[in-house]
């Protein structure tokens, strides 16, 4: 995972658009279910020239001025920001990401790591976790938040008092976050996956977060304890291929231009999930990282030939 840096300098015009070859992607996006939006994890990689860019670009160019073509690609309706994991970010960033995309368009905000890492004295802490991502983001970006993403790392399952203790300190927590904030939990302690934290989660207002990572149960292991929340959004991220590591897979497969390692079995995976929410009224949103796959530009284009193939299987 990258942070992003500084999305804005004050230069005249965006020195980036929309690549031309993202047009021929519209009668596709028209056959992705209108509830699923698709979207990258950042949107600052040179390596996406042609795919989503139309010209090459540093990475702080991409991250200054790069959201604004992003967002007219025809299968780009969401984003996951990863900056925001590793700093707090001011409102006036929220509101410049809001004034860069169309009204249709939703983030997945990532809520720093301090908030989510056992053993940091804001550990769940609500007034941080409020000040810092929750309040800003949400005044922000308005209905263009798809969600604020509370992921916590791979932690051995006795961290916090284990499995049942961490459930109810997430309830506790979840339970003070402000109403009508769409939130979602991501978890990649396969211990800590138990009937209490699904409580936790509905008795809180939030959304189990999905993820497709080594260090966690499959997607069909986490759906065995219950499907999607039809009254609240649906988060799936694609993060990472069976048996690799983000150093690994970054250093095989940057600039990430093409698919390196095809996962048709985890891209079937996510398609049903996302069709499930979608035909439970759940709005759900579908961030796909680099390391996936090879590309997650790529990754969407497949991931939405599946979905506008067949989307009542």
């Amino acid at each position: 995972m990258e942070s992003q840096p500084e999305l804005f300098d004050r230069g005249p015009a965006a020195p980036v658009d929309l690549a031309p070859q993202a047009s021929a992607a519209e009668p596709l996006a028209h056959r992705v279910p209108p509830g699923i939006r698709l979207g990258t994890s950042s949107w600052s990689f040179p390596g996406w020239e042609g795919l989503v860019y139309d010209r090459s670009a540093t990475p702080g160019t991409l991250a200054r001025h790069g959201l604004s073509a992003y967002a007219r690609h025809p299968l780009l309706r969401a984003v996951g920001v990863d900056r925001s994991y590793y700093e707090p970010l001011p409102a006036s960033v929220w509101r410049r990401y809001a004034e860069a995309v169309p009204d249709d368009f939703r983030f997945v905000v990532k809520a720093t790591r301090t908030l989510v890492t056992p053993g940091e004295p804001s550990c769940l802490d609500v007034a941080r976790a409020r000040s810092e991502v929750v309040d800003p983001a949400a005044t922000a970006l308005g209905a263009k938040l798809g969600a604020v993403l509370f992921q916590f790392p791979p932690t051995p399952s006795g961290a916090l008092g284990g499995p049942r203790a961490f459930a109810e300190s997430l309830y506790r927590f979840l339970d003070a976050m402000p109403e009508g904030v769409p939130l979602a939990v991501e978890i990649r302690t396969p211990g800590w996956y138990t009937p209490d934290y699904r409580a936790a989660l509905d008795h809180g207002g939030a959304s189990h977060g999905w993820v497709v990572h080594p260090r966690m149960l499959d997607l069909a292991a986490q759906r065995a304890l219950g499907p999607p929340s039809a009254d609240r959004p649906t988060v799936i991220r694609w993060m990472l291929a069976p048996g690799a590591s983000y150093e690994a897979a970054r250093e095989a497969w940057a600039p990430f231009d093409r698919l390196q390692a095809p996962d048709p079995d985890n891209r079937e995976a996510v398609a049903r999930l996302a069709l499930e929410a979608a035909a439970l009224g759940s709005p759900a949103m579908v961030v796909i990282n680099n390391k996936a796959e090879g590309s997650s530009p790529a990754s969407v284009i497949a991931l939405a030939e599946r979905l506008g193939a067949s989307p009542a299987s």
